[in-house]
């Protein structure tokens, strides 16, 4: 019998395989559970995309912050979207299908052009990447033209297109750093903005760093400084690790800053039996620790993405059968070659 889970780390056969490794994750809810029952209800979807994903030659790139049951069944590969960029561009598969959120799906698609990129998200918005749009840009660069223009990875193909270059949370700070014009405008994220501000006075690094003032990510900004200093005081030791979307405040309280991928390396490398942690991310991550290393004691609670979580087995198996015209993406020409242009400069720069 072929096996249809050869691509994946973990090799689920069966409801009893999925159940057994999912039992102990509960993304920060005690209602949602993987039960045996919830397992066999799961299984023949997976089994099934799958089958699609190989008819169609296709690879499922899944960030950290969707479902468990998506990143250890039918992902083909899971990350940050620094990494999974990187991927989609060396992928030699017709179809790369991105359960994640549709910003991702488009840098795919900036990345491949003559590819079949799909979204399989029925709500992949993004708080940061709806916070900014292509003529905001213009008109910013009316204002700042003697500075270089720096936009996160969460934004769409059009701003792309107006930006200099581009960065992700784990590149962010060497790029920065690399960029050979001392006065840049980053945008759309403002905390991390104000986290790039404090990363240059502390380092000395001679450069002026303006930032767009109405962007978020609603998930990281939902951390408390109040709350992380209560949970501080009562586990003493307690390693606190951030991701650089937090409020300065908060980020201020970590002993690391990093992106998911950076998090997640950190923690399997260095823990040990004595120490406790609290992620200031998506629960995602916590979610992977549960089934890559539930030895990790880790306390606090974490904040789910709603978009993120909108992804599911079911959209996956219908935009692999059969995709609406809507879940394909397609980037206009001229947006696309100015686009890559951005994305291409952070793979350098990034170096």
């Amino acid at each position: 019998m072929q096996n249809l889970f050869a691509n994946n780390r973990y090799d689920c056969r069966s409801p009893e395989d999925l159940h057994d490794i999912l039992k102990d994750v509960h993304e920060s809810n005690p209602f949602v559970r993987y039960t045996i029952d919830e397992c066999r209800k799961l299984f023949p979807k997976i089994q099934e995309i799958n089958r699609l994903k190989q008819e169609k030659n296709a690879i499922i790139l899944a960030h950290s912050y969707v479902h468990p049951d998506i990143i250890y069944t039918v992902a083909d590969h899971t990350g940050d979207s620094f990494g999974l960029s990187l991927i989609a561009k060396e992928s030699n598969h017709s179809t790369i299908v991105f359960p994640s959120v549709r910003f991702m799906a488009e840098t795919a698609k900036i990345l491949n052009p003559l590819k079949t990129v799909i979204d399989p998200n029925t709500n992949g918005g993004c708080s940061l990447a709806e916070s900014i749009d292509s003529k905001t840009v213009q008109k910013l660069k009316q204002t700042y033209p003697e500075h270089t223009f720096v936009c996160y990875i969460n934004t769409t193909a059009a701003v792309k297109a107006e930006c200099d270059v581009c960065v992700t949370s784990s590149n962010v700070y060497k790029i920065i750093e690399n960029i050979p014009n001392n006065k840049i405008f980053f945008l759309p994220d403002a905390l991390m903005g104000k986290n790039l501000q404090q990363y240059v006075k502390d380092k000395k690094i001679p450069k002026q760093i303006d930032i767009f003032l109405s962007g978020s990510c609603y998930v990281h900004e939902g951390f408390n400084t109040d709350e992380v200093l209560k949970l501080k005081q009562s586990h003493p030791g307690l390693k606190i690790l951030a991701h650089p979307e937090c409020s300065p405040s908060v980020v201020s309280e970590a002993e690391m800053v990093a992106s998911t991928t950076g998090l997640m390396d950190h923690i399997t490398k260095t823990a040990t039996k004595d120490d406790v942690y609290l992620l200031l991310t998506e629960c995602g991550i916590s979610s992977r620790l549960k089934v890559e290393r539930p030895d990790i004691k880790l306390v606090g609670s974490c904040m789910m993405c709603k978009y993120m979580k909108s992804n599911h087995l079911d959209n996956i198996k219908n935009a692999l059968a059969n995709p609406l015209p809507s879940q394909i993406i397609e980037i206009p020409e001229h947006i696309q070659k100015k686009a890559i242009r951005c994305i291409e400069n952070m793979f350098t720069l990034a170096k």
